[in-house]
């Protein structure tokens, strides 16, 4: 009977082990990263997209019509100050430059026939004064005949010399003219489009009547980054704050910068969603040269830093400034105290010590205060 009931318990025994064993709860596999000392920034970022934009852009066509007889640049070709775009024909205007300067030449030679005839009339007349002292052969009404004689040939010269004047100014609107038929880069450029073809009629856009612009010439020089901030963050932003960069055309990398510009307005559009735009310049002028205008950009204005201070990775942060900790095999909830905070990491204030694992893979099932967890395994690549 002893024996049987010996039996009976470590049966028992046994199977409510069994039932522990298999009702044990399931660890959950987490990620943490350990709390440490580094830098902690507080930043300001764009709302929404920005802009790798040009101060200096021209969309650059010809000051005439005509036909383009020599077309000297292609898309992405680099031209220095005042080099040749394009040429138009300009036989029409090459040729009343030539009429221009022959009806000047035509207008001095009046001017120098209306002069020697006024020297002339003042010879005679002097002459016939120095007879009329001495005689009385010269009347006076001969000699206001000579006066008024010389006052007219006088004045004839005069009208020629102001005709040489209207001449040359005919000259100068001709080769204004021709001047047209050349199109030059306004300054070091890069060709980003080239709208026309060798042969073409093109002609240039009058007032209220859009025509396609020939070129478009951007300074690779001038190029910044345009960017929409929150309009309650306005106050915080100031000209000369460091700065972060991104462009979309070469992820994964970051381009210091510096704050340019701050606009004196805010852009109020959208009633939801007001901004104020600041222009951002990167440090890496050479590099920035290569950022194509028109590409999207992110920017991140840096506020304030401090260095070496105990810090935790911002993906860890749940609402309420919690996070939990690993800990002897149970996720532990602790709530923070917390200075600056950026996208990247929080500065810890009170809550955690260094070294402590706290979790990032927030968004896995399971993970919860008093949760058993463990590390998840490190894949070796």
């Amino acid at each position: 009977m002893r024996n049987w009931l010996i039996a009976t318990v470590v049966v028992a025994a046994l199977a409510v082990g069994l039932r522990l064993t298999v009702w044990r709860e399931e660890p959950v596999f987490v990620r943490a990263d350990p709390v440490g000392h580094g830098r902690v920034e507080a930043t300001l970022t764009n709302t929404k997209a920005g802009t790798v934009a040009a101060r200096r852009r021209a969309k650059l066509s010809p000051g005439t019509s005509g036909i383009v007889v020599e077309l000297a640049v292609q898309r992405g070709q680099r031209v220095e100050a005042n080099a040749l775009l394009l040429r138009l024909d300009d036989s029409t205007q090459a040729a009343r430059v030539a009429r221009a300067e022959r009806a000047l030449d035509v207008t001095r030679a009046a001017h120098e026939q209306a002069c020697i005839v006024s020297a002339r009339a003042l010879r005679e007349l002097e002459r016939n004064r120095k007879l009329a002292e001495t005689s009385s052969v010269v009347s006076d009404d001969i000699l206001d005949g000579l006066q008024s004689a010389h006052e007219l040939a006088l004045a004839q010269c005069g009208v020629a010399a102001a005709e040489i004047e209207y001449a040359q100014a005919d000259v100068a609107l001709a080769s204004a003219e021709l001047h047209k038929t050349v199109l030059r880069a306004p300054f070091e450029a890069v060709i980003a489009q080239v709208e026309v073809e060798l042969g073409e009629w093109i002609t240039p856009s009058v007032p209220l009547l859009a025509a396609p612009d020939a070129i478009d010439a951007i300074d690779p020089t001038s190029l910044y980054i345009s960017a929409p901030m929150d309009e309650v963050d306005s106050a915080r932003l100031t000209v000369g704050q460091t700065a972060r960069v991104t462009v979309d055309s070469h992820a994964g990398r970051s381009l210091p910068g510096r704050v340019v510009r701050v606009a004196p307005f805010v852009l109020d559009l959208e009633q939801q969603n007001r901004t104020v735009e600041v222009e951002i310049e990167i440090d890496d002028s050479a590099f920035s040269q290569k950022l194509l205008p028109g590409t999207s950009a992110d920017v991140e204005v840096i506020l304030e830093v401090r260095e070496d201070v105990l810090r935790a990775p911002a993906a860890a942060l749940l609402e309420g400034e919690r996070v939990l900790v690993l800990e002897d095999g149970e996720l532990i909830e602790r709530e923070l105290e917390i200075g600056l905070r950026n996208w990247d990491w929080v500065e810890v204030t009170g809550g955690l010590a260094a070294g402590e694992l706290v979790v990032v893979s927030l968004d896995r099932e399971g993970t919860s205060a008093g949760a058993s967890a463990e590390l998840e395994p490190e894949v070796t690549p």
